[in-house]
């Protein structure tokens, strides 16, 4: 089974969400760990229940220190967790802009609404003062705008015709509990999920210049050059001619490079079935350890061995600067 991800929780209060996901980490099938349970209110009771749960804690009150102090301290303690991940769960503090940018792309929050509708406070009398018919929850990245990073996931909640914000909450807040844990688990496995990496592939091939996409045996490929005279530089591979795995295709300068590279990392590279005998090599992206650079690295080589000599000369200028 792969390691599972390492996820410290931030929390100011009871901690319900932190609890839901707590125990659904306990099952052996989740892809994530609770390793830290940390709060800015010492007396939080959620840290009681981290605690009888056998979780590591940590706490430290944020009164008397700057926003930016307090976020260093608990920076430091996520840090020494081993965390890869911060989940807020009800954490009643607005982050620093520093903090946010350590942990880009790899900190989640719940709100409780259907983003973008009623960001900040009072979301559910919004709501039913909006005459909407359904509310809900939504889990989003957390960027330096409030409530305003890409939502990952959301669950609808029906308003009945007597509902008031506290009725209303109390459902919502179940939907969350259900939410949450599923959200969590899908983004911390998202680098195994085709539809992701193609889209990180999909984005590094079309910042190159004069590229486009066209299917290729059913398979996304990418070509630099006009429409109808371009060329191949890269294949989006799953299971495209038999391979077993997801992977990058890209050309290299002859089987004697292709050989090498495999020699080298046979975990890593390996000749693709169809592309290999003319020296193409297949670039493994499923093993949830990508280095996306080392792939836009090969991007842009392959796309230079058969871009139009205008474009190479461009690049090389540029490529100097």
């Amino acid at each position: 089974m792969a390691e599972k991800a390492r996820i410290a929780i931030l929390i100011s209060g009871r901690g319900s969400n932190m609890a839901a996901l707590v125990y659904a980490a306990k099952s052996s099938d989740c892809p994530y760990e609770i390793v830290l349970v940390a709060s800015n209110v010492p007396d939080a009771p959620g840290l009681t229940l981290a605690h009888a749960e056998q979780i590591d804690i940590f706490a430290h009150p944020h009164k008397g220190l700057s926003r930016e102090a307090h976020d260093t301290i608990m920076h430091d303690a996520i840090v020494r967790s081993g965390a890869e991940y911060v989940v807020l769960a009800g954490y009643m503090r607005i982050l620093s802009d520093g903090f946010v940018r350590k942990w880009a792309d790899h900190m989640l929050n719940i709100h409780p609404s259907l983003l973008p509708k009623y960001k900040g406070l009072d979301t559910y009398q919004r709501a039913i003062d909006a005459g909407d018919k359904v509310a809900g929850c939504s889990v989003h990245l957390v960027t330096a705008e409030l409530d305003d990073g890409p939502v990952l996931a959301q669950t609808e909640v029906a308003i009945l015709p007597d509902d008031d914000a506290d009725s209303l909450a109390s459902r919502i807040l179940i939907a969350e509990h259900q939410l949450y844990p599923s959200a969590l688990a899908s983004y911390v496995t998202r680098e195994a999920h085709p539809d992701w990496i193609l889209e990180q592939v999909r984005q590094r091939a079309l910042a190159l210049e004069e590229t486009h996409e066209r299917l290729s045996f059913g398979s996304p490929g990418w070509r630099v050059g006009g429409e109808k005279t371009g060329k191949y530089f890269a294949y989006f591979t799953q299971r495209l001619h038999g391979e077993a795995s997801i992977g990058l295709l890209v050309k290299t300068t002859g089987i004697d490079e292709q050989t090498a590279l495999i020699d080298a990392d046979p975990d890593l590279y390996y000749a693709p079935k169809f592309y290999g005998k003319s020296g193409w090599i297949a670039i493994r992206l499923d093993t949830g350890q990508t280095d996306w650079d080392h792939i836009a690295d090969w991007l842009r080589k392959s796309w230079q061995m058969v871009a139009p000599r205008r474009l190479t000369r461009l690049s090389e200028i540029a490529d100097q600067f």
